[in-house]
């Protein structure tokens, strides 16, 4: 945060914003862990950690280090004087406060939510108002999160009145390329956690993974047994035996080097005429395996990791469902 603005939360009102008119009409915030007990005691980050270790022993370990941030946050870094927001997803509005009161443990006023803080509210904000950048900062899953320094700063300014509206419907071009914007982002960011995703399996499943590719793709495969495979891993065909044509012999090197000219040559030593080469390495290749590749006396497909995840993507409703468990994905619909 800048040092002329107050630090900003967002404090969920639980799922679909069911507590946003208690939390309006009693002037609070709270959060659930319940389970927990009075936080009053506890102080550093460690304490919290190993409380939500005790208080929740068949939880994934993977989130507690979440749990504990978002608890610790709540009763220390929060601050009397800091701003506070909360949503209301049926209605559209952010509710706008300041905090007004320490951590207190209120089970009486509800068991299921007895971590709380008084606040005083000072109005509301109206999301389809919000720039698209403001709105996307405040999409987070988490029910506690630091409001990003120019979204708090653009959601005071509507609280005061000395901010346009920016109506969403229809959309300003900005809006438009705002909105654009985001998804490309997004889509980056997703291709790579999926790159990341197939570049930590071992060896034998990204074997299996190029494979499923080709069955998706309307191929019979036939995988090489362990050991020495003569130059190729997968034969792909459409009887599975490799009588038929296309015949295509794949090669699958998962490795962090490039292949170089000579792997590609080697790979090519053994192919019959009527072969089609396909050779996968995740580690990529060098210009003059890309070269080598060109001048071949078969067809040859050069595929690195991006080639592999773009065909991927592409094929992966209709790859069966081993494969599919192997990439784990979930489809996102996006505003056209």
């Amino acid at each position: 945060m800048t040092s002329n603005s107050k630090t900003m939360w967002m404090v969920r009102a639980g799922e679909a914003g069911w507590r946003f008119d208690e939390f309006e009409r009693e002037s609070i915030v709270s959060i659930g862990w319940h389970e927990m007990g009075d936080l009053t005691a506890l102080q550093g980050r460690d304490a919290f950690m190993r409380q939500v270790e005790l208080s929740y022993p068949k939880a994934k370990p993977s989130t507690y280090p979440s749990s504990a941030g978002q608890v610790f946050r709540f009763v220390r870094e929060i601050k009397v004087g800091d701003s506070v927001l909360t949503y209301s997803p049926p209605q559209r509005s952010y509710l706008v406060g300041v905090v007004e009161g320490t951590y207190e443990y209120a089970p009486a006023a509800s068991a299921e939510q007895p971590n709380q803080r008084k606040v005083r509210w000072l109005g509301r904000v109206m999301r389809d108002n919000l720039s698209v950048a403001t709105r996307n900062s405040l999409g987070a899953i988490s029910t506690l999160f630091m409001v990003p320094a120019e979204a708090a700063a653009e959601i005071e300014r509507f609280l005061s009145g000395t901010a346009p509206a920016v109506m969403s419907t229809p959309a300003a071009p900005d809006v438009e390329e705002q909105v654009d914007d985001l998804y490309k982002d997004i889509q980056g960011k997703a291709f790579e956690f999926i790159k990341d995703k197939v570049s930590q399996l071992d060896w034998e499943d990204m074997q299996e993974l190029v494979a499923g590719l080709l069955r998706a793709m309307g191929y019979k495969t036939r995988i090489s047994p362990s050991g020495s495979d003569r130059g190729k891993d997968i034969v792909a065909s459409p009887d599975g035996l490799g009588f038929e044509d296309p015949r295509i012999v794949v090669e699958v090197k998962h490795r962090t080097a490039a292949m170089g000219s000579q792997e590609i040559r080697s790979f090519l030593g053994g192919r019959h005429d009527n072969d089609k080469g396909l050779y996968v390495s995740t580690g990529g290749f060098t210009k003059d395996a890309r070269y080598e590749a060109e001048r071949a006396r078969i067809p040859v497909t050069l595929m690195d990791l991006d080639d592999l995840v773009k065909a991927l993507l592409e094929q992966y409703e209709r790859m069966d469902i081993d494969m599919q468990r192997l990439i784990p994905m979930r489809k996102l619909y996006w505003p056209a």
